[in-house]
């Protein structure tokens, strides 16, 4: 796939995303660069180290359904099968459509970089 298409079918699925569902990400600047791509702030749940079981009870009680966009590293693979699991067994459903993306299509492994690569694409 072509940068520009990698670009444009990213920012599509970010579209769609910021319009239905919430975000939950690893740390403030990953916040901050899904808030420059206009996802509104109150839709984003930040981990900050906090406990994941009591993230997964917050994000139960105000979404049916969210993405989970913790890097991809090693740790945000980690941090995303637990909080898959939680929020699975709390009735949550969680859409891995821009995750998936990410994986196939980029080189991107840190969330804090996605509108670099949506911008200079």
């Amino acid at each position: 796939m072509n940068p520009g298409a990698i670009s444009s079918e990213l920012s599509a699925l970010i579209d769609k995303i910021s319009k239905d569902v919430a975000v939950v990400v690893e740390g403030k600047k990953d916040k901050a660069a899904l808030e420059q791509l206009g996802i509104e702030s109150n839709k984003i749940y930040v981990l900050n180290k906090k406990p994941l079981f009591a993230v997964a009870e917050e994000i139960a009680v105000g979404c049916t359904e969210i993405v989970i966009l913790t890097d991809l590293d090693a740790e945000g693979k980690k941090l995303y099968g637990k909080l898959y699991a939680l929020l699975q067994s709390l009735g949550v459903k969680v859409d891995d459509r821009v995750r998936n993306f990410l994986f196939k299509n980029t080189k991107l492994r840190q969330i804090e970089g996605i509108t670099n690569l949506i911008q200079h694409e």
